[in-house]
């Protein structure tokens, strides 16, 4: 059983910083892209970041450029989302995903996790 756990959220006072994790498990991921998506209340969920299965090929939303960083683990079944600069803003439910290339940046990875709730308090 595929499974995509995630940690690391919780609340932060704007300027702050947290870290998420994502283990996967249940198959190999080696050869998938992974990534994190948000949604915050009352929105649609949207793309955060991704990378590519050799841990190069980043995408980053434009809306957190420069403030997130996107990486993967050695064993390439984890990805970690440093997040610094913290606004308000980034108040969400981040969820972590994985897909075969292309489907994590159109939005349709074949496995998401249950989501960690991210609050920044201005």
């Amino acid at each position: 059983q595929v499974q995509l756990v995630e940690s690391g959220g919780g609340l932060v006072q704007a300027g702050g910083s947290l870290r998420l994790s994502c283990a996967a498990s249940g198959r190999t991921f080696s050869s998938y892209v992974l990534g994190w998506f948000r949604q915050a209340p009352g929105k649609e969920r949207e793309f955060v970041a991704a990378i590519r299965e050799s841990g190069g090929g980043i995408s980053y939303a434009d809306s957190v450029k420069g403030r997130f960083t996107i990486s993967r683990g050695n064993a390439k079944n984890t990805v970690y989302l440093q997040m610094d600069s913290l606004k308000p803003e980034d108040t969400a439910v981040y969820y972590c995903a994985a897909g075969r290339f292309g489907t994590v940046l159109a939005g349709t990875p074949e496995y998401w996790g249950q989501g960690t709730q991210v609050t920044v308090s201005s």
